[in-house]
């Protein structure tokens, strides 16, 4: 079969019911429940764990894994159908920076031990990994991280501190950068680190979303240990692995399926005919960007050095959910405006309670544009990358 975008696939409707029937038997009500309630970046965690945990023992926790590493090694049609699908039934969406960034990361620039390691907790959903890389004076201008992480014997000894940390409260490890030498500025002496949030001198401080969420927090280190062999690359390769880890990040952490995610929740409000205009543009956008998506990642991640396909996916992808989210807000009128909407005696939510979750998704979509670099800052590398700058 030959889809828009010209891929091949043998058997495309073979594959479909295949996942359709798993869907139907795996996905319990109380997970589509979990899934349709969700406002950020990932569904209810405990959800998610057992929802990972089916999908792995189905061979299918990370569809753009190679096989060799457990992964399910599907094409880009592949991919796309499965994540329609899960979409369409309400599956809990994971919190998911192992599978979607670091795995990658490590299946590319990894050692053997750990690949041996991490791969396979990452794939089960018993390791959840979180992101170090912001600082209170280093966000877009990640050059300027200033935490350190000073060599003691085997290990190391990392002092500093990290913000705007998604799901540092859930996770037990964290991807980070820290200084390793003694008079390195910018992106020299950078390293990357892998560090058990377990370890003694960690510290989470939760970070209260616009919308009542906890997703962000802040993260201090107090001469925290971290073991060599903990470190991804060479010591001093850090902006080259955190460079090649951001391309990854933006090429899938707004990616299409959560933008349709996004727009099937705003249907359920945006009914008056007012609103139909702009419903059928950003269904027509989405389209778009699915199809953009499958062309741009043949092989589920962008090549190595390619800046211009990540920054491409994360700003469409980011602007457009929140184009979303902002015709949830106002089809919600006045019901988005009130904090809390208690349940009617059948337990029923009502509107009220509709109109709450779209000012929460909303509020939450703020951040879309921000993290793994600004708007700005996309427009900046897709103008490098076509040679405009």
């Amino acid at each position: 079969m030959s889809t828009r975008s010209g891929f091949q696939t043998p058997g495309p409707e073979a594959f479909l019911g295949e996942v359709r029937a798993f869907l139907a038997e795996q996905l319990t009500e109380d997970l589509r429940a979990a899934g349709r309630r969700t406002v950020g970046l990932f569904s209810d965690i405990d959800a998610g764990r057992v929802w990972q945990r089916r999908l792995r023992a189905r061979g299918w926790a990370a569809p753009a894994w190679p096989q060799a590493f457990g992964g399910a090694g599907w094409n880009a049609l592949q991919r796309f159908l499965f994540d329609r699908e899960c979409v369409l039934n309400d599956a809990p969406l994971l919190f998911a920076a192992g599978v979607r960034s670091l795995g990658p990361l490590l299946i590319e620039q990894g050692s053997q031990a750990q690949r041996a390691r991490y791969l396979p907790a990452i794939l089960a959903g018993e390791d959840l990994w979180c992101q170090g890389f912001s600082e209170p004076g280093a966000g877009s201008d990640l050059a300027a991280i200033q935490s350190r992480a000073y060599r003691s014997g085997e290990h190391y000894r990392l002092n500093g501190q990290k913000i705007w940390t998604t799901g540092a409260h859930l996770a037990n490890r964290m991807f980070m950068l820290a200084r390793t030498g003694p008079n390195d500025a910018g992106r020299n002496g950078l390293t990357f680190l892998l560090v058990d949030m377990a370890s003694p001198g960690v510290t989470v401080v939760p970070i209260p979303g616009l919308g009542g969420e906890h997703e962000f927090n802040h993260v201090f280190f107090d001469d925290t240990p971290v073991p060599v062999d903990q470190r991804v690359g060479a010591e001093g390769e850090g902006w080259r692995m955190a460079k090649r880890l951001m391309q990854l990040a933006r090429s899938n952490n707004t990616p299409a399926a959560s933008v349709r995610r996004a727009l099937q929740q705003v249907r359920t409000l945006a009914t008056a005919p007012e609103h139909a205009p702009r419903l059928a543009r950003l269904a027509i956008d989405l389209e778009a960007f699915e199809q953009l998506e499958m062309r741009l990642l043949p092989g589920g991640k962008p090549r190595a050095g390619d800046d211009l396909a990540p920054s491409m996916l994360k700003l469409v992808g980011s602007e457009l959910r929140q184009d979303i989210a902002a015709l949830g807000l106002e089809a919600a009128g006045p019901f988005g405006a009130v904090g809390q909407w208690p349940e009617t005696p059948d337990g029923h939510r009502g509107v009220g309670a509709a109109g709450r979750e779209a000012s929460a998704r909303y509020w939450a979509s703020r951040a879309n544009t921000i993290y793994s670099g600004t708007s700005e800052i996309q427009r900046n590398l897709i103008a490098r990358g076509l040679g405009l700058a």
